[in-house]
């Protein structure tokens, strides 16, 4: 074998020992987020159950996935963009009545697909529940409908994690969040 061919070959090995390296890094990492969503949504379906379970007042909203590019502390901001609204009330599945100060983050892809900080915030519900959130209309990337994340906190109250799927063309959404207490 000549010195070209023993080179390309000592090339091609390290390429493909990278390669190796690399999907196993990628299937680890991607293991590792479905085992954290599979958890908090189980976590999630069991508070649902022990409401209907215990059948008060209103239903709960539903949970969803909290996704991999959550980040805490999101900056306090009700507006990450223009062109699209979300509102609604925050409320307890006890008697459905509002909660104040509720912290919402809300975090979202932004029009090129790309999860950055400048489209992640947090909101708080007023006196008398009431929210208020702007950005631009949510894309849908990876073949996931457009949505917005939300983890939304109250003191006295089960965390709830959950999405919201803005409908085709619309510009304004409103979702209410009913939280469960502790």
């Amino acid at each position: 074998m000549d010195e070209k061919m023993k080179k390309q070959s000592i090339v091609h090995g390290r390429y493909k020992s990278a390669q190796k390296k690399y999907h196993i890094i990628f299937f680890l990492f991607l293991f590792s987020l479905v085992l954290s969503s599979n958890t908090i949504l189980a976590e999630n379906s069991y508070m649902v159950a022990q409401l209907k379970e215990n059948s008060i007042g209103c239903p709960p909203t539903p949970p969803d996935a909290l996704g991999p590019f959550y980040k805490s502390k999101a900056p306090l901001r009700n507006s990450v963009g223009k062109g699209y609204e979300l509102s609604g009330m925050v409320m307890s599945t006890k008697d459905c009545s509002p909660i104040p100060q509720v912290r919402i983050e809300l975090w979202m892809a932004g029009q090129d697909g790309d999860y950055k900080d400048d489209y992640r915030a947090t909101v708080t519900s007023d006196e008398s529940g009431q929210y208020r959130f702007e950005s631009h209309v949510p894309p849908s990337y990876m073949r996931r409908p457009p949505h917005i994340h939300m983890r939304v906190t109250a003191n006295g109250f089960k965390t709830l994690i959950t999405q919201h799927y803005p409908e085709a063309g619309s510009k304004k959404g409103k979702l209410d969040l009913v939280l469960i207490p502790e």
